[in-house]
């Protein structure tokens, strides 16, 4: 693996670790402000938030494993 593609995976973490850190505040923007009003909101936005989290995890998994074999 050369030097750019480990670059492109840990730039591959930034975005999906950045993007969960957003649906993580929207979860809890949800909790903190619009409940129990919003309550219908929760699973969409729990979902979406597991799923950012998710990849976040197999991006880093995926990097660790780039980079043990480099």
């Amino acid at each position: 693996m050369t030097d750019e593609d480990l670059k492109a995976l840990e730039k591959a973490v930034k975005k999906a670790k950045r993007i969960a850190s957003e649906r993580a505040s929207e979860l809890h923007d949800l909790v903190e402000d619009r409940l129990p009003a919003a309550y219908e909101e929760i699973p969409a936005t729990a979902q979406a938030t597991y799923e950012a989290c998710l990849a976040w995890a197999e991006a880093t998994a995926k990097l660790k494993a780039a980079e043990a074999t480099a």
